[in-house]
């Protein structure tokens, strides 16, 4: 692909300053992610950007000081901006990233947080071109990758070097369809729970859990997750979903020894699952409290019911291992002569 008929586009670094540092990590005896961390991260991954080809990387300015701090001494062969969208350590810090990267035409986004950080940008850019990199509790969307890598892979697709269609999968997503309400989603599951409340933080009592669409059911994940791949295995690739019943211990149905958070296992009793087919929808009705994604957000009124579809038409996951051997295989790594690629010099 010759300079001439590529765009360059920006790549976008969006961090979660709180992901993997709420109480889940001490209750589920989880490392702590510190914002030491995620800016040390921050920094391999923008080296990463500009040796994959990026010209322009862009990072948010927030009150720790991750990205802005991780980029303050680089001095590299591509422009760096801090974006200034008034970050204040709020939920909605991650929608309006994300907006001013869209807005800003960014080829990529190099994303440091949990299911939940990638399910908010998501929402607001529905087919996000993401490196997602795992620093929250319960991960199954993001992955553990080092940053460095992630970054190269973001700054080939952002230059042209490999297109989002070479390297890039449309993934699965959980529909969330409330009446006479906005629709939701979820990356991975949508779960209601009973007796329990919107905004708890604590790993899910594995006995108020009553239903689950999951766009992906995997044995070897955390969380509600597990429990579908445990009866019926659905990976990312996989072109259908699963649907979960459950019940309390007392309720009978099929016991299930499943990590539900790291470092703590506990017994879900399955009543019943189905494969589903996608778009095939399944209606959930309360009472109860809905999770997307680990995260309790919606409660729903006794017989108030929401439309659960799983669906391929979510972000487009670019894949870090595809990028880079297909760039070894076009020669973008060939040595482009002086390069600068440390701090200050």
């Amino acid at each position: 692909m010759s300079n001439e008929s590529r765009a360059v586009r920006p790549v976008g670094v969006v961090v979660n300053p709180v992901s993997g540092r709420d109480v889940r990590r001490v209750a589920a005896r989880a490392a702590n992610s510190t914002p030491q961390d995620k800016r040390n991260q921050v920094t391999r991954a923008v080296i990463g950007a500009a040796a994959g080809g990026a010209e322009r990387i862009l990072v948010v300015k927030e009150p720790f000081r991750i990205s802005s701090g991780a980029v303050a001494e680089l001095r590299l062969d591509a422009k760096i901006e801090i974006l200034d969208v008034g970050a204040r350590v709020r939920a909605e810090d991650t929608e309006r990233a994300a907006r001013a990267m869209r807005e800003a035409d960014c080829g990529a986004l190099v994303v440091l947080g949990g299911d939940g950080t990638n399910r908010t940008i998501a929402r607001v850019w529905p087919d996000a071109p993401l490196v997602p990199i795992s620093t929250g509790t319960n991960n199954v969307f993001p992955t553990l990758v080092e940053a460095t890598l992630a970054g190269a892979a973001a700054g080939l697709v952002a230059s042209g070097r490999a297109s989002l269609d070479e390297v890039a999968r449309t993934v699965k997503v959980v529909r969330v369809e409330f009446d006479g309400q906005p629709d939701d989603l979820a990356l991975v599951d949508a779960t209601l729970l009973v007796d329990d409340f919107v905004g708890n933080l604590l790993p899910f009592d594995v006995a108020r859990i009553r239903s689950s669409v999951l766009a992906r059911a995997e044995p070897a994940a955390i969380g509600v997750s597990p429990i579908g791949g445990l009866v019926c295995p659905c990976g990312a690739e996989d072109e259908f979903g699963v649907a979960l019943e459950c019940a309390g211990p007392a309720e009978g149905g099929r016991s299930l020894l499943v990590p539900i958070a790291p470092g703590l296992y506990r017994s879900v009793r399955v009543t019943g699952w189905q494969r589903l087919e996608l778009g095939e929808s399944v209606a959930v009705r309360g009472p109860g409290v809905l999770a997307l994604d680990g995260d309790r957000e919606r409660r729903l009124r006794a017989g108030e019911e929401v439309r659960l579809r799983v669906v391929r038409d979510g972000p487009r996951v670019i894949e870090v291992e595809r990028a880079l051997a297909l760039a070894s295989v076009r020669g973008a790594f060939l040595d482009r002569g002086a390069w600068r690629d440390s701090f200050g010099t």
